[in-house]
């Protein structure tokens, strides 16, 4: 299973002034600097919450249907695109009456048929949804307040900071923020 960005958000959660005043900062000559540790941070919490903050479009690869529900491992959903899969005649597009969709937090797919076998062993189904809150004022206050602290930190701190046993814990104060959005594994 390989999840892949087909087209990331048009905007950030936090803006640059937002950050250049949490900042303290008058002087705008690192704005550039500012402005890549917002999208590394978003990008950052992201991937360790499994999930979209403002609206994005994803592509789940999957190279054989698993037995029962398609669960998508990016949350929340708003919407399943299209479910491509190559047979012996190359890409077919399904019909959205051969499944069911649940969406949201735990967005699945149900097969309403049994799902036809791709030809194409590795990478022969594509399952394309849209994700994410919506735009930057619909991402909930604690996952943005979480992206400025972290941006702000590394802002802070541009020499590599190592946290934790293994060096890749999060400052206490951003995972605290984050921790109610986890998506676990179970």
């Amino acid at each position: 299973m390989t999840l892949m960005l087909l087209s990331g958000p048009v905007s950030e959660p936090v803006t640059l002034d937002q950050a250049r005043a949490h900042l303290r900062l008058d002087a705008h000559d690192e704005d550039d600097l500012l402005n890549a540790f917002l999208v590394a941070a978003r990008a950052a919490l992201e991937g360790r919450t499994r999930r979209a903050f403002i609206t994005q479009s994803w592509r789940l690869i999957l190279n054989a249907w698993p037995a029962g529900a398609v669960f998508l491992p990016i949350a929340p959903v708003s919407a399943v695109t299209s479910v491509t899969m190559n047979d012996a005649e190359g890409p077919r597009v399904l019909a959205a009456t051969d499944y069911e969709t649940a969406l949201g937090e735990r967005a699945r797919l149900l097969p309403s048929i049994v799902w036809p076998a791709p030809t194409r062993r590795i990478g022969g189904i594509y399952i394309d949804v849209v994700a994410g809150y919506g735009a930057a004022g619909d991402v909930p206050e604690p996952l943005r307040l979480a992206i400025l602290l972290l941006a702000a930190h590394w802002f802070e701190y541009r020499e590599p900071v190592s946290l934790g046993p293994h060096g890749d814990e999060l400052p206490f104060t951003v995972s605290a923020l984050i921790a109610p959005y986890l998506r676990l594994h179970l």
